[in-house]
């Protein structure tokens, strides 16, 4: 009866091993976005699943853009108009969950600055190019009789880290950071606390109050989320998994926002815990599943549609872009 027993015991492990996937591919920027999909690695959440699950980052645009037509990962972050503008160019992608809804600010020397206005004819350093911050600064900017081109003297640079950097070593005086970037920036100079006697960085506009006050909405952006590629989107079982974690592994980062700094900096060598801590306490991060964020999403899609079509691929996604159902149904095939 034990040999039995073992030998059931032995083929049912053998089935566990054998429906776990080879390897789980996660990825993202260097943001917010990011520190659930490294906490998820590090804590082994989806361990049961696969043999290996690895986190890639993508450092700008381009990189991501090669990343999701080629599928090299299983699960991405990205900013939610990219996200659109692949699955309106026929990626094989759905959108999850949007989880970032304020990480946006601009930064400072002069602690005089307090709106967009206070910034013309200065030079800003903006990073990626005609993508999610920039996109925001032109349009708050345009909503308040301001010409982002012409008033602004804007410096472009690949990713966020990059601005903070030029800030650090005195080279621009001004820049839009996305968190935990700005709060690099202010560990780095000895900025903060506010107590802290002449600091060389301030803390200025908060984009998402702006956004808030311009546009006469909630002050907050659908900015970003997780999207599903490949094969993985048509996998409801892996899906439903996946988003589970996600959110868990939110919530303990919020909840542990020290422990999380550490595991984040760990893999980025230009951030620290404090830096990634400080974030956390101010970054609007909220797990919503894209179904349920369509509504802020369509609206806040149809103002950039207005701007300019191509940054959504040249229309606003169909339904089928808002996350991935059973089986795989209603996705982009």
């Amino acid at each position: 009866m034990r040999f039995w027993l073992l030998v059931a015991t032995v083929l049912l492990a053998s089935a566990a091993q054998a429906a776990k996937l080879p390897k789980l591919t996660l990825s993202g920027p260097y943001a917010s976005v990011s520190n659930p999909l490294i906490h998820m690695v590090e804590s082994g959440a989806l361990k049961d699943i696969a043999e290996q699950v690895e986190f890639v980052p993508w450092k700008d645009p381009d990189q991501l853009r090669v990343l999701a037509i080629e599928g090299k990962a299983d699960f991405v972050a990205m900013p939610t108009n990219v996200a659109a503008n692949l699955y309106n160019r026929g990626v094989k992608l759905n959108l999850l969950n949007v989880s970032t809804w304020g990480v946006l600010w601009m930064i400072s020397r002069d602690p005089k600055l307090k709106t967009l206005a206070d910034f013309k004819g200065k030079e800003v350093a903006m990073p990626f190019r005609a993508d999610m911050p920039d996109i925001v600064f032109g349009l708050l900017a345009e909503g308040q009789g301001i010409d982002p081109r012409r008033d602004f003297k804007l410096r472009y640079v690949a990713n966020p880290l990059d601005a903070m950097q030029l800030l650090v070593m005195r080279r621009v005086d001004h820049a839009l950071l996305a968190e935990p970037a700005l709060s690099m920036a202010l560990r780095k100079t000895k900025s903060f606390p506010v107590s802290v006697i002449a600091p060389d960085l301030y803390r200025s506009v908060d984009l998402q109050k702006e956004w808030g006050r311009v546009f006469k909405t909630e002050a907050r952006m659908p900015q970003a989320g997780i999207v599903a590629l490949g094969k993985s989107r048509m996998d409801a079982k892996l899906i439903e998994r996946f988003q589970n974690a996600y959110a868990a592994s939110l919530k303990w980062c919020q909840a542990h926002a020290g422990e999380c700094g550490k595991l984040v900096a760990k893999r980025i060598d230009l951030l620290t815990p404090e830096a990634v801590a400080d974030s956390m306490a101010v970054s609007q991060m909220r797990f919503v599943p894209a179904a349920e964020a369509r509504p802020e999403l369509e609206s806040f899609f149809k103002r950039l549609h207005a701007k300019q079509p191509a940054l959504l691929g040249g229309k606003l996604p169909d339904a089928g872009f808002y996350g991935a159902t059973d089986h795989g149904r209603g996705a982009n095939p």
